[in-house]
């Protein structure tokens, strides 16, 4: 296995930042290729350093990485390494953020606040990427803050056809936690072959960050194993309260499928104790050891995000991976 793929006269080169090094090397396996050798280390006050150990003249530069905790961290080193490869003379440069930072931030609420989702695209651009591919953001119009591509993958799929194997379709509902996330809940609905569709009905505290103040259940569960969809899962306090709203409402299970699991805080311990039987969630951001938990399934992206650099290396149709629709 080489770190190069070779078409013609273009040549893909796979980078890996030190945030999530394990899906960098999934990704490669599928592609066949290796992770190109990066030096990359920490200054004495904290500043990054990196330097890539072959030439990336030309080539068609993808470089991976996933925004956990530290986000800032990882980010700068994103930055780092695009800059290397634009003075590097790479030809075409893809960030792959299969967790999209800052995305919670994507506008105002109240005067005085930062677009913080559109500043990170802006850095992205800057320091040279030409392209942007990620995973399931939290709003679709993220998509239009960057200057330039960007390919968003959906991870439903991957985490619908799991659930179809191993519940009774029959007994189905899926659950949309709040307003907002009720079209993806529709296609999830779509994708179990129609069964039905409820949403929890929240209200914020927008001055306090991860404060839920109160659910109410619409839509019929009783009975139901009812399947929560989200994108991300950070501090777990909107899922466990769901389920306990669930719960009350009549379903007779509740199994929570999201695409970031970001575990944050009291995240883990709120999921143990609450009524959830099983939680879903992919690989885009690293689990450790000390993460995992009974409850817990977390499945691949990997196959995924390879086949979709494959087809943007190729000039092909990413949408072509979601037959269209997604």
């Amino acid at each position: 296995m080489t770190g190069k793929k070779t078409t013609g006269e273009k040549t893909l080169m796979l980078f890996s930042g030190r945030a999530h090094p394990a899906l960098a090397d999934e990704v490669a396996f599928e592609l066949d290729i290796a992770v190109s050798p990066t030096e990359i280390r920490d200054f004495a006050d904290g500043e990054i350093y990196s330097r890539f150990q072959e030439s990336v003249r030309g080539c068609d530069a993808f470089v991976i990485q996933s925004m956990t905790t530290p986000v800032n961290q990882w980010l700068m080193e994103t930055l780092v390494m695009c800059d290397a490869l634009k003075r590097g003379s790479a030809k075409r440069i893809t960030v792959v953020v299969p967790y999209y930072p800052y995305a919670r931030q994507d506008k105002k609420s109240r005067g005085r606040e930062p677009i913080s989702a559109r500043l990170i695209a802006d850095l992205y651009k800057t320091a040279g990427a030409d392209r942007i591919l990620t995973v399931d953001l939290h709003t679709s119009q993220i998509q239009g803050f960057f200057d330039g591509p960007v390919d968003h993958l959906f991870a439903l799929p991957l985490l619908a056809d799991y659930i179809a194997d191993n519940y009774d379709p029959t007994r189905l509902a899926v659950v949309a936690p709040d307003s907002g996330r009720v079209r993806v809940a529709e296609r999830w609905t779509e994708r179990l072959g129609g069964v039905p569709l409820a949403f929890i009905h929240k209200t914020r505290d927008i001055t306090v960050a991860n404060s839920v103040v109160a659910n109410r259940v619409v839509g019929e569960v009783q009975g139901r194993t009812c399947i929560v969809v989200d994108d991300m899962i950070d501090t777990a306090g909107t899922i466990t309260k769901a389920a306990d709203a669930l719960i009350e409402a009549g379903a007779s299970d509740v199994i929570v499928a999201a695409t970031h699991g970001l575990l944050s805080g009291p995240a883990i311990d709120r999921i143990r104790d609450s009524k959830i039987s099983e939680v879903v969630l992919t690989n885009t951001l690293p689990i450790d050891t000390e993460q995992l938990f009974d409850k817990l399934t977390v499945l691949s992206i990997a196959p995924l995000v390879a086949r979709a650099i494959d087809q943007v290396f190729a000039d092909g149709s990413v949408t072509s991976l979601f037959d269209g629709n997604a």
